[in-house]
């Protein structure tokens, strides 16, 4: 019945076009009208409580509850345009409020692609220190503070110095141990890592990735034709709040 979930918030899916170096989006129409909330668990006092850690493979970063009903997995590379609009005006201050209210945690697979694509090395600096931020419990700050001050797309702005400067934008991050972990590439090879996971991810389909940003819910991948749902926020909410109280209905190899 997945598809049946996302008819349901989504009227009609129309193609568009992609944008340079990293995924494109579709643009849905509107959506149904919301489901009644269900009972829900106390909800954590603010984001800077929310708990984050590193999953057991090495790669995936979860923030949330891990009891929580929804799990949205995103891939995404830091200096993707796309991803910067999912994470500033899109769906995800919604997942935010989510994971907040601790019916949905969410997933990060952290690429690097658009380094080899464009040049330079600001999107392997940037996961290096989102890393770095997740050792001090900052991961998920840190990672809003980057996205809402994402370089152009085309200039290689992720550097150790502006790195730094809006790491001292989330409170608690800055310290001596934070900084050089920036300033030598301390997790160069969870960088690694993760782009690999990334690549692995699209499986022989896309075996270079399936473009960023994308998303699996409760394992199951968001189809690429439904891809727009990611930028509405009302929409991506509505379906959220189905499958929390369906999760019956998004499951692998339903229709």
């Amino acid at each position: 019945m997945v598809r049946r979930v996302l008819a349901t918030a989504v009227a009609v899916a129309v193609a568009g076009g992609s944008l340079a170096g990293c995924g494109g989006r579709s643009r849905p129409a509107g959506p149904e009208s919301g489901r009644p909330d269900a009972a829900k668990a106390t909800p954590y006092a603010g984001p800077a409580d929310v708990p984050e850690r590193l999953g057991n493979d090495g790669t995936t970063i979860t923030v949330g509850d891990p009891a929580a009903p929804v799990t949205v997995h995103l891939y995404e590379d830091p200096r993707c345009p796309v991803c910067k609009e999912f994470e500033t005006t899109g769906a995800a201050p919604e997942l935010r409020a989510a994971t907040v209210r601790r019916e949905a945690k969410t997933q990060y697979t952290l690429a690097s692609f658009l380094d080899g694509r464009l040049g330079g090395q600001g999107s392997r600096k940037a996961v290096n220190a989102l890393r770095a931020a997740l050792d001090k419990g900052r991961f998920a700050e840190y990672h809003d503070v980057l996205y809402a001050n994402q370089p152009e797309e085309s200039v290689d702005g992720f550097t150790d110095s502006s790195l730094l400067q809006l790491a001292g934008r989330v409170p608690g991050l800055r310290g001596p141990d934070f900084d050089a972990a920036v300033k030598t590439m301390k997790y160069r090879s969870f960088v690694t890592e993760a782009e690999d996971a990334y690549e692995r991810a699209g499986g022989a389909q896309d075996p270079k990735g399936r473009g960023t940003p994308t998303a699996e819910i409760n394992d199951v991948p968001v189809p690429v034709q439904y891809n727009g749902l990611l930028f509405d926020k009302k929409i991506f909410g509505d379906m959220l709040r189905t499958i929390r109280d369906n999760p019956e209905s998004w499951q692998a190899g339903s229709s």
